[in-house]
């Protein structure tokens, strides 16, 4: 790019956290906003954020915090939304500053649930964003890794390679290595849909099932995530990349799943009311798991989808468990 970006992150959670560290590597100074004025004032007086890797202490003199969603978008070039799938829509409504012209990144890894549509498919739709504005910003990669500064990976999806390879040029360090794709359809998908796959490897753990059958589960998965990719956007992708099958397998098999953990939870008998309770972190495969439900229900001929349509009847019918996996 001509000029340097000024980079802003939107969101407070844990992934929000560990991209504002990865950015902090890069650039003198980082716009963050969060909806928490507590988050806010906690993180300018003791360095880190209070709810979320707070092993991770910042120079507060690199960032420059906000409560006002506008006063960031204004400041930026470079967007990167992280709010939960099923916020995002009430907060993208607090914007009356013209985004238009900004490049735009989600990481969000979910459907917005009012419209059904992917993040960046809604910003463009809604807030007429060039789609060479739109990127996405995929693993696999756990924000816990990232606070431990473990070596892990990155895709940035965009169909401009330039604004690409400057977003993942922003992110990378000793400890993050990134890639570049022009598949963000294909990206944004997989990281709504591997979030279901780890509720299911967490029910199957929770219901005592052992490495032989989460095995078979996470090679069907990649299947089944091929296929549905495939019919919401077909073009020449390699499945078993990092954004695809490494993100699967990530977020299936480690302790620091969210999704994981929440299927465990249901598998040994929560409700999903109690689960969700009971978690302090969102488990963004709740709400894709109905989107992916409805996104394949819309369709003329549908896709099979066994693990998917499970995961549904477990969650939002309330099947019986062991029927539906052995089904």
């Amino acid at each position: 790019m001509s000029k340097p970006l000024k980079y802003a992150v939107f969101g407070s959670g844990s992934w929000a956290t560990a991209i504002v560290k990865m950015l902090c590597e890069n650039q003198q100074e980082i716009g963050w906003y969060m909806r928490s004025v507590y988050i806010k004032e906690h993180l300018l007086k003791e360095q880190h954020n209070p709810s979320y890797l707070s092993s991770v202490e910042f120079h507060t003199e690199q960032l420059k915090l906000s409560n006002d969603i506008n006063e960031m978008a204004a400041y930026a070039d470079v967007l990167i939304f992280v709010i939960p799938s099923a916020f995002m829509h009430s907060e993208l409504e607090k914007l009356t500053y013209n985004i238009q012209d900004k490049i735009v990144v989600s990481a969000v890894k979910g459907i917005i649930p009012e419209t059904g549509k992917l993040v960046g498919e809604h910003l463009h739709d809604v807030y007429k964003i060039p789609l060479d504005n739109i990127a996405v910003i995929s693993g696999p990669c756990h924000a816990e890794e990232v606070a431990l500064e473990r070596l892990s990976y990155l895709t940035i999806s965009c169909i401009d390679a330039v604004k690409a390879q400057c977003i993942a040029d922003a992110l990378s360090s000793d400890y993050i290595k990134t890639k570049i794709s022009d598949d963000v359809i294909g990206t944004e998908y997989a990281a709504m849909l591997k979030n279901i796959y780890a509720i299911a490897a967490g029910i199957a753990h929770g219901l005592g099932y052992g490495d032989n059958f989460q095995s078979v589960l996470m090679s069907n998965a990649i299947r089944e995530m091929k296929r549905f990719i495939k019919k919401m956007h077909k073009m020449k992708r390699n499945i078993n990349n990092s954004a695809y099958l490494g993100d699967l397998l990530v977020t299936g098999y480690s302790v620091f799943s969210r999704n994981r953990m929440f299927g465990n939870m249901i598998g040994k008998g929560y409700t999903v009311k109690s689960a969700q309770m009971e978690m302090s972190m969102i488990a963004e495969g709740y709400y894709a798991t109905k989107s992916a439900h409805v996104l394949n229900e819309k369709n003329k001929k549908k896709t099979q989808l066994p693990i998917i349509n499970a995961v549904y009847e477990i969650l939002y019918e309330g099947k019986t468990l062991k029927k539906c996996f052995k089904n």
